[in-house]
């Protein structure tokens, strides 16, 4: 089994990484439903501390389905991250679709109190092995 693709940004000194995996064993596609992994590294390449404050997403299923999620922090924190460091974590997706689009932003704080903007690059929510056709 091979590692799944990993989606980049850097945004300010900070890299935000994903991994996204389709989790088949969670899915149900003749109910429609369809589920995924993400895991996320966040490392802080600037030289000083940085905390995650909240986060942003845009949800986008095969069918044009389009969800907003805003929240404090990522799964109940809010990590300060220091310098050369990197946190990660694991979160999911469910979708009413076989495949869909993640991107979004995480909205950190600097040591002067200044919020800044992390981009997190858009990445793919596919079923592996699963036949495209482009129109």
């Amino acid at each position: 089994m091979h590692a799944p693709p990993a989606y980049t940004a850097e945004t300010e000194g900070v890299v935000v990484r994903v991994r996204p995996s389709y989790l088949a064993a969670q899915s149900d596609p003749a109910a429609g439903r369809w589920v995924w992994a993400y895991q996320i590294e966040i490392v802080n390449l600037t030289g000083a501390p940085v905390q995650l404050v909240a986060r942003r997403w845009t949800i986008t299923d095969a069918y044009g389905h389009v969800e907003e999620v805003r929240g404090q922090g990522v799964v109940g924190e809010q990590p300060v991250i220091e310098p050369g460091d990197s946190y990660s974590y694991a979160s999911g997706c469910p979708l009413g679709a076989s495949s869909g689009s993640m991107v979004g932003a995480y909205y950190l704080t600097d040591v002067d109190g200044r919020m800044f903007e992390a981009v997190i690059p858009a990445f793919s929510l596919d079923v592996p092995d699963t036949r495209r056709t482009l129109n």
